[in-house]
């Protein structure tokens, strides 16, 4: 992957004042995936969002690294529920229109 689609981690918590080890722990709970280019790290652009709350929750709130996997653990699992939701009012909407 070129790394003119990536965000150098570098920069990243130059500009957000986090530690490199806090980014690499993320990894390290599989929370984020990085690509190493030439010894440099880099996340995929639309990864930033939730870097960015995990940042918060870490430095803002004082929640540790166990507690943001669950957070967002717990979050992609609502995401999912969501999606399942939306088709099942679909397909309910559809039902309800064949028997009027």
């Amino acid at each position: 992957m070129p790394a003119n689609n990536l965000v150098l981690i570098r920069h990243f918590c130059l500009h957000h004042q986090v530690e490199m080890s806090f980014i690499d722990s993320l990894q390290e709970y599989g929370l984020i995936s990085m690509h190493i280019i030439n010894e440099d790290k880099y996340v995929l652009p639309e990864d930033l969002k939730a870097i960015e709350k995990m940042v918060e929750y870490y430095y803002d709130l004082g929640i540790n690294l166990e507690g943001i996997e669950v957070i967002f653990n717990l979050l992609m699992q609502n995401e999912s529920f969501r999606k399942k939701l939306e088709i099942v009012q679909r397909k309910l909407n559809l039902l309800d229109a064949e028997s009027e």
